[in-house]
């Protein structure tokens, strides 16, 4: 449920400054689109014209051969690193073309699964392709945040869960489609604040872990940096970390998890209060006054979060 967030943007990473996508990054692009593309195209007019069997499930076994099948080709013709992105680029096009026929297919009850599972695999494909192009020296397979934490993992097994056991039992309750279309809306924000946080913060975003922020400023303390507060940093601090609870929690209101949504909103809120706190405590290590003063104009973005501020 709670991602990593850049220290403010620096000097260095000016937006847009002759960026261009790396050989991994072209990689994970074409593996995505490929195999999303080669599941899709086949698949829509077998299960359009009755070609599988009219039975819910049965019609995912051509995907799953396609997906074999393009796996295959790519263990024959890439090794070592770019097999790697490879693979994992050709999951999330493969999750992204499944969850599109779940929409398109699948019984009316299933069809939020299907824009929920748009939405994962885009975010998690998305994480490493604007990497990838915005600030390429991080980049690593963790990148595609497929790893995130067992917590991260824990979260999703238990929104599908809820998801299932309120279908099987109120299978009604899952049908407010003005409701939970306010998930789409929050989960597409949430999305393009964190990718246009990325974006600018260029060279000063890396998928850090909680530990490595501080040793990060620390190592970094007589650069000759200086803090950005223009484009999204004009209106938040941590617009990363904005983007990533909003998007967290449209996920659940996607699948109208009212459990979920709690439990997600207090979650997520608890982990970036803790972080924005030890992290702006760097920070102003780093930009000292500088800092002081950016945290009087712009607030952190996150409601009821002041982070670690002098008195």
């Amino acid at each position: 449920m709670c991602a990593n967030n850049p220290r403010p943007a620096t000097s260095s990473a000016v937006p847009g400054a002759h960026a261009k996508l790396c050989s991994e990054g072209r990689i994970s692009l074409y593996c995505f689109l490929a195999t999303a593309s080669l599941v899709l195209l086949p698949s829509v007019p077998q299960i359009y014209y009755g070609i599988v069997p009219n039975v819910w499930g049965a019609i995912l076994w051509g995907p799953v051969l396609y997906y074999a099948l393009i796996n295959m080709i790519i263990r024959f013709v890439l090794r070592n690193s770019n097999y790697q992105v490879a693979i994992r680029a050709s999951f999330l096009g493969f999750t992204m073309a499944v969850s599109v026929l779940v929409i398109c297919f699948a019984p009316s009850q299933w069809q939020q699964f299907g824009v929920y599972g748009c939405f994962m695999s885009i975010f998690h494909y998305s994480e490493f392709l604007v990497i990838a192009w915005a600030n390429p020296r991080s980049l690593s397979l963790d990148s595609f945040m497929l790893n995130h934490s067992v917590h991260y993992g824990l979260a999703a097994a238990a929104s599908w869960t809820e998801f299932i056991l309120e279908l099987y039992f109120l299978p009604d309750f899952k049908r407010y489609a003005h409701v939970w279309l306010l998930g789409v809306l929050l989960c597409a924000g949430g999305e393009v604040v964190r990718k246009v946080a990325i974006v600018t913060a260029g060279r000063s975003f890396t998928h850090l872990s909680l530990i490595a922020i501080e040793q990060l400023v620390q190592d970094e303390k007589h650069s000759d940096h200086k803090l950005i507060t223009s484009g999204i940093y004009a209106y938040s601090r941590h617009p990363s970390y904005v983007g990533w609870f909003y998007w967290s929690i449209g996920t659940q209101v996607v699948l109208m998890n009212p459990l979920c949504i709690c439990i997600y909103t207090l979650v997520s809120w608890l982990f970036f209060h803790d972080r924005i706190y030890v992290e702006e405590y760097s920070l102003l290590n780093f930009f000292q006054s500088d800092y002081v003063r950016y945290q009087k104009r712009v607030s952190t973005g996150l409601p009821f979060i002041k982070g670690y501020l002098i008195e």
